[in-house]
């Protein structure tokens, strides 16, 4: 494994193949994929020159990022489809844009190991919810929600997503059902608002960066070889995940979830 400012290229294959575990692991399971990018980039990162003190923020920025070119791509899938209410995302995106912005500023200000314990408090309410929570039906009506409380809870969702490196859908697809969208349609809605999420935070995190924070290739803390490859293969295997999903029971997922966030939230809290 490369350390140091060199980059051994014939390595990289490391974040395609983590792209494809992360593209099928948010198919199959519909949220989680940012939080599993960020258990495991926070142990990769440091092989690849990214100081130790920097990791929990680096992984953070490149799990950001590439969730941008993937948000992208489930939600053209779904506006394909006709499951994406874009007057919903057109409330709520501005509060995204700003609560990425301000949540990744608040993380770089941050030191590493309160971050990563705050990630991983994360990983285990997900978990949780997940293990324990109810499931909702949603609704059938047609009319997308409105207005400006929608652009306040996307000011919420947007910076708790940039200090855990998520896209947002754990937060974003129960509310949309709970206001009554069908669950089809909140998670299509979820995937369009994820590219908004992705953007703000991920340039928050170039931006807000100190100068140096990354040693080589990379843009503040986005480490660009991570983000570009994650994000590639991701792309080509959350259908995947998807097809699979389909053939497996809800509870056995959800329970098998549960258990991936505990075991990811050990991982962050122990990895150096």
């Amino acid at each position: 494994m490369p350390t140091g400012d060199a980059m051994d290229w014939s390595n990289v294959w490391i974040f395609p193949l983590l792209g494809v575990i992360a593209g099928i692991l948010a198919g199959l399971l519909g949220i989680g994929g940012g939080l599993v990018l960020v258990g495991a980039l926070v142990w990769l990162l440091p092989l690849y020159g990214v100081p130790a003190e920097a990791a929990m923020h680096a992984a953070l920025a490149s799990s950001l990022a590439s969730i941008v070119l993937t948000a992208a791509s489930s939600a053209r899938s779904h506006h394909l489809r006709g499951s994406v209410m874009w007057p919903t995302v057109a409330w709520m995106v501005p509060g995204l844009l700003i609560g990425g912005w301000l949540g990744s500023g608040f993380a770089v200000a941050l030191d590493d190991a309160a971050l990563r314990w705050i990630v991983a408090c994360y990983c285990l309410l997900a978990g949780a919810q997940m293990a324990f929570g109810g499931v909702r039906n949603g609704g059938r009506g047609d009319a997308p929600p409105r207005g400006l409380p929608l652009t306040a809870a996307g000011t919420g969702i947007g910076a708790v997503s940039a200090v855990v490196g998520i896209g947002g859908g754990s937060m974003t697809v129960p509310l949309l059902v709970w206001l009554g969208s069908p669950p089809v349609r909140a998670v299509g809605t979820s995937s369009a608002c994820g590219v908004a999420i992705g953007v703000a935070s991920a340039l928050g995190y170039a931006l807000h960066a100190p100068a140096g924070a990354l040693p080589a290739h990379a843009i503040g803390y986005v480490y660009l070889p991570a983000a570009i490859g994650v994000a590639a293969a991701s792309v080509l295997a959350a259908p995947w995940g998807t097809r699979l999903a389909h053939r497996l029971s809800g509870r056995a997922l959800r329970r098998v979830f549960a258990l991936f966030m505990i075991l990811v939230a050990v991982s962050i809290v122990i990895a150096k």
